[in-house]
């Protein structure tokens, strides 16, 4: 399983708004810890929040770095976009991923240089 292209693709589903890329890059029992919401876990709960709660309506990621070791990634990049309200926003971002033997993504946290999203 080439987890460099797993990591990568996730991003460009994100981007692309392609919320059922996005929700099978997720394992069926994942866990998202995002600042700011309380854990999600399993795909429902990942559902709402891509296609409604999710505070960006678009935007693009730019990964500075995407380390791999074993069943783990770590990404740094910066994310730069528009939030449902009309503003824009320009950040870093890290997040941390945990892959299930099967290749999706079974835990992920992420973190922000700004409590803005």
């Amino acid at each position: 399983m080439d987890l460099l292209a797993q990591t990568r693709n996730y991003y460009r589903s994100v981007d692309a708004d392609d919320l059922a890329g996005v929700l099978d890059w997720f394992a069926e029992d994942a866990v998202y810890h995002r600042p700011g919401y309380a854990p999600m876990r399993g795909r429902a709960e990942l559902q709402a929040f891509y296609g409604e709660a999710r505070m960006i309506d678009s935007g693009a990621h730019t990964l500075d770095e995407v380390l791999i070791d074993g069943d783990r990634a770590a990404v740094r990049g910066r994310f730069d976009g528009t939030l449902k309200d009309g503003s824009t926003v320009s950040m870093g971002f890290a997040d941390f991923i945990r892959y299930a033997a099967d290749g999706r993504a079974a835990e992920r946290r992420s973190y922000f240089e700004i409590p803005a999203v």
